[in-house]
């Protein structure tokens, strides 16, 4: 259990970095409306990727759409822009004190909060992509995803 906790949430050093945000002019637009953050501080930090090896750390820039919010506690909804078909997945991590990184509590559990695609179940670690995946096609999409806090 230890060591699968260790990897829960996610996108902390890709996302605090900034991944090169994808061309505006190709590809469609994917919205993210994250409910039930449980207080308005720090960040929201979202990684959207098509690489299983990528998720849901999302650490090779290169194969992830990245963006940062504020939070608020009455909901985000954020964009990405540039999206070409295929299979994503999507974590994100409340990123309370702004630090850029997963906080944990006794090196395991994590302290904030997270959420997935599809709201993808958490059962002792993260989930795996095929559980997180969606498919993307031409059209632009709109997704709902609840975040969850364990402590």
């Amino acid at each position: 259990m230890k060591a699968r906790f260790a990897v829960l949430p996610l996108c902390a050093l890709a996302l605090s970095a900034g991944a090169p945000p994808p061309a505006k002019d190709t590809g469609v637009r994917i919205t993210v409306k994250v409910t039930d953050l449980r207080n308005d501080k720090g960040l929201l930090r979202a990684c959207m990727t098509t690489a299983q090896s990528d998720f849901p750390d999302c650490k090779d820039t290169a194969s992830i759409h990245a963006t940062s919010v504020n939070a608020r506690e009455s909901g985000v909804t954020f964009t990405f822009d540039g999206v070409k078909p295929g299979r994503y997945a999507i974590a994100l991590l409340h990123d309370e004190n702004s630090n850029g990184k997963a906080d944990r509590v006794l090196g395991m559990m994590p302290k904030e909060g997270f959420g997935f695609s599809r709201d993808a179940p958490v059962r002792m670690g993260p989930p795996k992509f095929r559980d997180a995946a969606f498919d993307m096609g031409t059209s632009d999409r709109e997704l709902t995803i609840k975040m969850r806090y364990l402590l």
